[in-house]
């Protein structure tokens, strides 16, 4: 059995927490709990004829307070960067936290997810934005904790695209389109 650690990164509030539990439970609450710290969780995956398990390290949001603690990152294998699609300054602080990451580790394997796009009345981050980060080559993908929309795929994509699992970079999923803004 294969195992790869995943670390969950992003500001405060963008739902890293919900989309590990529903990537893990198929459960999603309203109630908000704040990660102190890291919390570990475990999900087999099947890729390709390989079973895979993944560490998944929800590690505390990021703020100008708070900055993750490189401990943490030690021994990942790729990570999936969380922004808040409803507030447009939680995707600088996913492309700050890649910058740090890929200064600290190099370049790693990474999923970009824009999450709640369920609120798209309330969506801020515009297409523009997010073309420029997939020209760049950047994995972005909408997803919601609450509908379960985009999780999955993301998760899937990233173990696919992890060293060692006898897949090459990229899995034939096909790439996801953005939220329409309001």
């Amino acid at each position: 059995m294969l195992q790869r650690k995943i670390c969950m990164l992003g500001a405060f509030s963008v739902g890293k927490t919900s989309l590990v539990r529903r990537f893990v439970e198929s459960a999603f609450s309203d109630t908000y709990l704040t990660t102190v710290g890291v919390k570990i969780d475990k999900k087999s995956v099947a890729i390709g004829e390989r079973a895979l398990d993944l560490i998944l390290w929800d590690i505390a949001g990021e703020d100008e307070v708070s900055t993750i603690r490189t401990s943490y990152l030690r021994g990942t294998a790729g990570y999936l960067l969380v922004a808040d699609g409803t507030r447009e300054l939680t995707l600088d602080v996913a492309c700050s936290l890649h910058e740090r990451v890929t200064g600290l580790l190099g370049d790693l394997p990474f999923v970009l997810l824009l999450n709640k796009c369920d609120l798209i009345d309330d969506w801020r981050v515009s297409d523009d934005r997010v073309a420029a980060l997939r020209q760049a080559g950047w994995p972005v993908r909408p997803s919601s904790a609450k509908t379960g929309e985009g999780i999955e795929e993301a998760f899937r994509e990233l173990a696919g695209r992890l060293p060692g699992t006898g897949r090459l970079p990229g899995t034939g999923l096909p790439e996801p389109s953005s939220p329409q803004a309001p």
